[in-house]
């Protein structure tokens, strides 16, 4: 089945579609959003300007210690305390010195000093200073544990700052993205209208609604040229075909003309219908005026009827399987729809198994919408080469080698410009055994 030709089409799943399930294979493989880096950043970076400002303290403290042992280990023999009362040191072969000197208490001493006997002076030095060693070492391990300890926890605290803030930055981020994914060509009309501080990601969005203004205006004329185009040349076509249809019916042409004239004849209906498909294209892209209630079912029947004496001719058995399928948009143009995939899968059709073609269509109530789905046997198509089929005046490789076979290739671009147009999706398969199986599914009925 050809492109033009209705049943055989459908990129399997539509261009919108297909957009989505990019975006998702991307997001699986690109690791961390960018929300959970900027929170990582933030704690990584707190945590080196930590790390820096701890080993700045830890140099400094063990600098001060350093410059004041000599303070911190002076030990003198007598003392007088600020309330007048002295106590003098033992002697140096005493084992209570070191107690002596351990149990100082912590009280202000006015320092009344006499002096110590030698062997006192050395033994006080140097326990004095392997005490400031242990003392030293002491202040330094838990300057640093305690230190490590807070700065994990303020490294939690700043990964979960970061995360809070990093969320609000990057919240008109995902409005960008939503509306990236919802807008298509057939809502172009939709913008970001992103509010908030004027910074780059306000910049971002408006940028991006300045582009869909001039993509709009584009779609817009370029629509507006294929309808007006069209619409202009039905009236010459039909002037030439009447000046030629008049005097053959009244046998006013030479014999020897008669075969040119008749030719010519062919070639200026082949050029009305494609006028025809290239307006109902253009009116498909624009999508229906109102929405009103249809029934895919009542399209699908009309549309076997009108076709089931071609197919009886060409020996294809025309089944159908029509369920309510209720949906609601312009009645004309998802008429057209189902007249183009009966069209086409009788068309381009072929004998089965069993010597002659078969042709199926069935419409359903599906997960709250209406579908439609036409299968018709024929030739072997390429599921390659399924996708392309929707391009416009694309018919497929058999199509191009049967040279006498119609159509234009406007039929399932017509078809995807409609169903589309009203929000919904086609898809189509190539048959095992040749042919094609196109699916149509279309929304439920509109709230009035």
């Amino acid at each position: 089945m050809s492109a033009g030709a209705g049943a055989g089409a459908g990129a399997e799943p539509t261009v919108q579609v297909e957009q989505v399930e990019q975006v998702e294979q991307v997001r699986g493989r690109g690791g961390l959003r960018i929300r959970t880096r900027l929170a990582l950043l933030h704690a990584g970076l707190f945590l080196a300007c930590g790390a820096v400002l701890l080993i700045v303290q830890y140099l400094a403290v063990n600098r001060i210690i350093g410059d004041n042992q000599a303070v911190i280990t002076t030990v003198p023999a007598t003392v007088t305390s600020a309330a007048g009362a002295a106590t003098t040191l033992p002697e140096a072969d005493d084992p209570l010195l070191a107690g002596a000197l351990l149990a100082r208490p912590a009280e202000p001493y006015g320092g009344a000093v006499s002096g110590l006997t030698a062997p006192q002076a050395a033994q006080a030095t140097t326990f004095a200073s392997a005490r400031f060693v242990d003392f030293k070492t002491v202040v330094l391990g838990s300057l640093v544990g305690q230190s490590l300890a807070a700065l994990g926890v303020m490294a939690l605290v700043s990964a979960g700052l970061g995360w809070w803030t990093a969320g609000r930055s990057v919240a008109r981020l995902r409005t960008v993205t939503a509306a990236a994914r919802r807008i298509s060509e057939q809502n172009l009309h939709d913008r970001f209208a992103l509010t908030g501080p004027q910074d780059e990601i306000k910049e971002l969005g408006d940028t991006f609604d300045a582009m869909l203004v001039r993509l709009e205006r584009s779609f817009a004329a370029n629509r507006r040229f294929a309808a007006n185009a069209s619409h202009e040349l039905r009236t010459p076509l039909a002037l030439q075909r009447t000046s030629l249809e008049i005097p053959l019916a009244e046998g006013r042409v030479p014999a020897d003309l008669r075969p040119s004239l008749e030719r010519a004849l062919r070639a200026t209906a082949r050029s009305e219908r494609l006028v025809d498909s290239l307006l109902l294209l253009a009116k498909g892209q624009q999508g229906p005026r109102s929405y009103l209630p249809a029934d895919l079912a009542g399209q699908a029947a009309d549309a076997v009827d009108a076709h089931r004496e071609q197919a009886a001719a060409a020996g294809i058995d025309l089944s159908c399987d029509l369920a309510g399928a209720p949906t609601s948009g312009d009645p004309v143009l998802l008429g057209q729809v189902a007249v183009n995939l009966v069209q086409n899968a009788v068309r381009h059709n072929g004998p089965a198994g069993g010597g002659r073609g078969l042709v199926r269509v069935s419409t359903a109530k599906v997960g709250g919408g209406a579908e439609l789905r036409v299968e018709n046997t024929g030739c072997a198509v390429d599921p390659a080469e399924v996708d392309d089929l929707f391009e416009p005046f694309h018919r497929g490789a058999a199509a191009r080698l049967a040279t006498g076979r119609p159509g234009s290739g406007l039929g399932l671009s017509i078809v995807q410009a409609v169903v589309e147009s009203h929000g919904g999706t086609v898809r189509a398969r190539a048959r095992a055994g040749g042919g094609l199986c196109v699916t149509v599914r279309l929304p439920g009925p509109r709230a009035r």
